[in-house]
């Protein structure tokens, strides 16, 4: 359920920052939004979190996220964020992976 919720916050930080701010197809929205959860998850929660604590791994996801999207866009034809759409995404994920991570530090319901 946790992942279920991670990947949906940063759906919404991916529509904010491409759909909205930078006018892409909804498509590639969902794509970024799918790869940057798994790559959150797998690198910032699972290895950067316990090792560099809450604030690095947060920011640490801001920038995979910004770097996954921009990845994405050297691959694809026609998702071309721009460097505010960007940043704007790396904010949204920074900001919304800081409080994830508070949540997951104090659920019971979730193994450390």
């Amino acid at each position: 359920m946790a992942l279920i919720f991670k990947f949906l916050v940063t759906l919404a930080g991916a529509w904010i920052a491409f759909y909205v701010i930078g006018n892409a197809d909804f498509t590639w929205v969902l794509v970024v939004a799918l790869l940057g959860t798994v790559l959150n998850y797998l690198i910032g929660d699972l290895f950067v979190l316990p090792k560099f604590g809450n604030i690095i791994a947060s920011i640490g996801d801001g920038a995979l996220g910004a770097l996954t999207a921009y990845i994405v866009s050297q691959i694809v034809y026609g998702f071309e964020p721009t460097a505010t759409s960007l940043a704007v995404f790396a904010v949204l994920v920074a900001v919304s992976e800081y409080l994830f991570h508070i949540y997951l530090r104090n659920s019971k319901k979730v193994a450390p």
